[in-house]
C-alpha cells in the first residue's frame, strides 16, 4: 500500500481558533489515505486538538517558541528537524512572524513552501508589531505559494501585487454547513443546559483576545439591556483576557445576565440558542464566526473593520466601530423583536463555503504540486 503524502502544517498551537479550526475541518474531510497532515507547534503544552490529530493519524512535533534571544536555537531546531525527518515534500506555514526563518530552512531542504495569511494586522504593542512586520516582510520573496483567507489578508502580508500572481490563492474557511442549520430541538436542549428560558439571547463566538473587542461588546450589552431587561449575553470562547472580561462583567453588575461557556467543540449547537449575533472586532483576517452565524440564520452585526468577504447574505449589518456603545445598542434593538431565522445554506454553498468542495480542492492542489 502506498504511503500518503505527509504535509507539515505549522502553527503556534493547536487550540480552537479561526485558522486552527479551518485546517481541522479540512483534515477531517480530506482523503487521509492519500494526504496526511502532521503538525509542528510552538508550545510544549497539550492543546485542544492534539488528541483528535493523533486519532486521525497525524503526528505532532514541537519547536521552541521564538522570543528573539533564542534566534539561533530556534533556527537550529528547524535545521535538526529536517535532518531527522527528510521525507517531507510540502510545508504549509500558518505562523507569520517566523515564517521567513522556517520556510527558508525548509526550502533549502527541498520542500515546497506555502505561506498562509489569516489576518490583516500583527498583535502586540507598537514595538512588537513593528518587529513582527519587519520579520514577515521576506515571506513574499521566499514562499512558493501564497494562500489567504481574503484578499485584504493576502495584500497585507504579501504585498498589493500578490493578487495578480498565478501562485496566489484564496482558500475559503469552509464549514460543515449542515451542522449550522437551525434546529429547534437543539435550541431547546442547549437552552435547558444553560438555564435560559424566554430571554432574548445576544451571542458572540471568539477567543478572549484583543482583536475580538469583548470589553466594548460588554458595554454594548450593558446599554442594550437597560431597555431590554429580559436579555442574556452568551459568550462562547476562552483566552488570555478572560479574567479582565469577567471583571468588566462584574463591574457593570451583569453577572446574572452574561453566560460564559468556555471553549467548546460544538459551536454550531450554541449558535442555535442565539437570537442575534454581534461581532465588533477591531480587526479580522476574515471573521469566520460571522460566516458561521449567517450559516445558522442569525442576523449579524459586524464592525466596519471586518473584510467584506463575510457579506454573504442579507443578514449582515455593518456598524462603524467608532460609534458609541449606545449607538450600537440602538441599532441592534431595532431588530431584536422582529427577526426570524432563514435558511442560508444555498447562498453559502454558492459562495464556496462548503467544506466538501474546499477539501477536494486542497487535496488536488497538494497532489498536483508534488507530481513533478
Amino acid at each position: 500500500m502506498t504511503e500518503p503524502i505527509r504535509i507539515l502544517q505549522v502553527f503556534a498551537e493547536m487550540n480552537r481558533g479561526g485558522a486552527e479550526t479551518m485546517i481541522m475541518n479540512l483534515y477531517r474531510h480530506i482523503d487521509r489515505g492519500k494526504i496526511q497532515f502532521d503538525f509542528i507547534v510552538h508550545t510544549q503544552e497539550k492543546c485542544a486538538f492534539d488528541e483528535e490529530i493523533e486519532q486521525l493519524g497525524g503526528r505532532i512535533y514541537r519547536v521552541p517558541k521564538y522570543v528573539g534571544k533564542n534566534h539561533f536555537a530556534y533556527k537550529n531546531a528547524w535545521k535538526d528537524f529536517f535532518i531527522s525527518h527528510p521525507g517531507y515534500r510540502i510545508i504549509h506555514g500558518h505562523v507569520r512572524s517566523t515564517a521567513s526563518i522556517y520556510l527558508n530552512i525548509a526550502k533549502r531542504n527541498g520542500l515546497i513552501t506555502i505561506a498562509h495569511s489569516h489576518s490583516i494586522e500583527s498583535r502586540g504593542n507598537w514595538l512588537e508589531r513593528k518587529v513582527k512586520n519587519i520579520m514577515q516582510l521576506p515571506i513574499r520573496y521566499i514562499a512558493d505559494f501564497y494562500f489567504a483567507c481574503s484578499d485584504q489578508a493576502g495584500e497585507w502580508l504579501f504585498g498589493k501585487n500578490v493578487i495578480y500572481k498565478d501562485n496566489y490563492y484564496i482558500l475559503k474557511n469552509a464549514i460543515e454547513i449542515k451542522k449550522y442549520e437551525f434546529d429547534e430541538l437543539k435550541r431547546i436542549k442547549i437552552k435547558e443546559k444553560l438555564g435560559i428560558k424566554d430571554e432574548l439571547v445576544i451571542g458572540h463566538v471568539g477567543n478572549f483576545t484583543f482583536p475580538k473587542n469583548h470589553q466594548f461588546l460588554i458595554e454594548i450589552f450593558f446599554e442594550f439591556q437597560k431597555k431590554n431587561k429580559n436579555t442574556k449575553l452568551l459568550l462562547v470562547g476562552s483566552g488570555v483576557l478572560e479574567n479582565s472580561i469577567r471583571k468588566k462583567i462584574s463591574d457593570l453588575y451583569l453577572d446574572n445576565n452574561v453566560i460564559l461557556t468556555g471553549s467548546v467543540s460544538n459551536v454550531y449547537d450554541y449558535m442555535q440558542v442565539m437570537d442575534i449575533f454581534v461581532f465588533p472586532s477591531i480587526f479580522e483576517g476574515l471573521g469566520m464566526a460571522a460566516i458561521e452565524a449567517q450559516a445558522s440564520g442569525l442576523y449579524t452585526f459586524v464592525s466596519d473593520k471586518i473584510p467584506e468577504d463575510v457579506h454573504l447574505t442579507n443578514l449582515i449589518e455593518v456598524i462603524p466601530l467608532k460609534k458609541s456603545a449606545q449607538y450600537w445598542a440602538y441599532i441592534i434593538s431595532k431588530h431584536s423583536g422582529s427577526y426570524q431565522r432563514v435558511d442560508t445554506s444555498i447562498e453559502l454553498r454558492n459562495h464556496g463555503y462548503d467544506i466538501e468542495a474546499t477539501a477536494n480542492w486542497i487535496y488536488n492542489f497538494y497532489l498536483k504540486i508534488t507530481e513533478n
